[in-house]
């Protein structure tokens, strides 16, 4: 599952943007990926660990209802977890 979230800019900035994203590890568990940033410019990422696919959406889809809830913008969405 793959989110991609934008924020309008104010002025002259570059648009803010986050990306969720859902995978699979290798023992089993699920984790998320939030990657952040401006775009053209630098990015954070950080991970998120989950024990089973249930508990990774639900962080997820917890995750992509605050950010809209801040003015973010659901750009891009595959995955089952896309509708807001």
């Amino acid at each position: 599952m793959r989110l991609l979230l934008q924020q309008r800019p104010d002025g002259r900035e570059a648009p803010r943007f986050v990306q969720l994203m859902l995978q699979p590890d290798l023992l089993g568990g699920w984790t998320l990926l939030r990657e952040s940033g401006q775009i053209g410019g630098r990015s954070q990422v950080r991970r998120e660990q989950h024990l089973d696919q249930a508990a990774a959406v639900a962080a997820l889809e917890q995750a992509r209802d605050q950010l809209i809830k801040r003015g973010f913008q659901l750009m891009f969405a595959k995955g089952e977890a896309a509708r807001p």
